[in-house]
């Protein structure tokens, strides 16, 4: 076996150290994710949430593999974002930023870590407040976990990608809740946060994407977002902009000094994965970044809107797939939801029942005490409650 071949073969789900990798990077995520909840207070400055989730991963991450012959890169895979009521996503602002949360602010956390290019995210809504989710906001969390628990029993070997965005689009609706358009759940590779294999939210005849088949060892983003509103969102101030990734297959010679000193940094620094301008000197990285995009060096990350008054739940969670079935490693439990819809669907109650776990003999049952089987049995058995009880206890 030559060197490549024996590279290409580590780096899937059959070798136990990438699953390791995976799981560890979950781990992080999974507490950066419960750290921030608990910050999410009345009051709290966004910025200062952001960089606590940030600095949390950063920290956890560096005490890890320190004594490694072999030099490990790890950290941040995406920067902590906090996008509140109609914001949909990717709302990271910059140091001088004074948002602040207020009492009933639903909030979508969405973030990422990596261990040596094993990239582990995740996404949770909270609503700022105590006592359990009513209304509008409780159909959209339900709407959007209810999907995401339909997501992970579909996002197996054999399945179609168009099966998931045809269920999701079901689910949403039994909810009165539209899919936003436009999220592409990814295939996860080492350093590739964004694969080609995807799973399109919503088909539509501006956005197409290639059939694809799930296959064994497999390891996917699934990335949910529901919407009370049109599910059609709006990029509204380029300038809310502040999560970029390098275009690597990109060049161009810069002519302003501020966009080589920035470029040069982001080269040095973030070479492959998102990375928040909060990161970079402020002053030159406002002048350096326009000209980076504008000569397409750099893929933006937009933050978008939906109207006034709509709400935006976000679920998304990493998924290894398995030989002995489906794993979800990165989740946080639901709040409370009292959802004024319940689910009688046939074919939807027929999805929920499915099993994530390949039936082997001695039953295929779940070993105990693996890292984040305790976060995503939390989430399950919340989605059951949203899902077939309409969430009320």
């Amino acid at each position: 076996m030559s060197d490549d071949e024996r590279e290409e073969k580590e780096l899937d789900l059959s070798s136990s150290e990438v699953v390791t990798k995976y799981k560890g990077a979950a781990e992080i995520v999974n507490k950066a994710l419960q750290l921030v909840v608990k910050e999410c207070k009345p009051k709290a400055k966004i910025v200062d949430i952001c960089e606590k989730g940030d600095a949390f991963i950063r920290e956890q991450t560096g005490n890890m593999y320190k004594n490694s012959k072999k030099k490990i890169e790890r950290g941040v895979a995406f920067p902590t974002c906090l996008s509140v009521n109609n914001t949909v996503c990717h709302f990271s602002p910059l140091a001088s930023d004074t948002s602040e949360l207020e009492e009933g602010d639903m909030v979508k956390i969405d973030m990422g870590c990596h261990i040596d290019g094993f990239i582990a995210v995740v996404a949770h809504t909270h609503v700022v407040q105590s006592g359990p989710i009513t209304g509008k906001q409780a159909d959209v969390v339900a709407a959007a976990n209810t999907a995401a628990e339909v997501a992970l029993r579909l996002v197996r070997p054999g399945k179609k990608n168009k099966d998931v965005s045809d269920a999701i689009q079901k689910v949403a609706a039994a909810y009165d809740c539209k899919i936003v358009e436009g999220v592409l759940s990814h295939q996860l590779k080492q350093f590739v946060i964004d694969g080609n294999k995807v799973i399109l939210s919503v088909s539509n005849p501006d956005t197409r994407v290639d059939d694809a088949e799930f296959e064994e060892n497999e390891v996917y983003a699934v990335d949910i977002v529901a919407s009370t509103g049109e599910g059609k969102p709006k990029l509204l101030d380029e300038k809310q902009t502040t999560i970029y990734k390098r275009a690597v297959d990109k060049n161009y010679h810069l002519k302003m000094k501020a966009s080589r000193f920035i470029f040069s940094e982001i080269n040095q620094r973030f070479p492959i994965l998102p990375f928040t301008a909060r990161a970079l000197e402020e002053k030159r990285a406002r002048l350096g970044l326009v000209e980076c995009v504008n000569h397409d060096l750099l893929q933006p990350y937009p933050v978008l809107y939906e109207k006034p008054g709509d709400y935006v739940a976000h679920i998304k969670f990493t998924v290894l797939l398995m030989p002995n079935g489906s794993d979800r490693i990165t989740s946080h439990p639901l709040q409370e939801l009292q959802s004024t819809k319940t689910i009688d669907d046939p074919e939807i109650k027929a999805w929920l029942a499915l099993g994530t776990k390949t039936k082997k003999k001695g039953g295929g049952k779940k070993k105990k005490g693996k890292k984040g089987d305790k976060a995503e049995g939390g989430a399950e058995g919340e989605a059951m409650d949203a899902s077939t009880n309409g969430g009320a206890s």
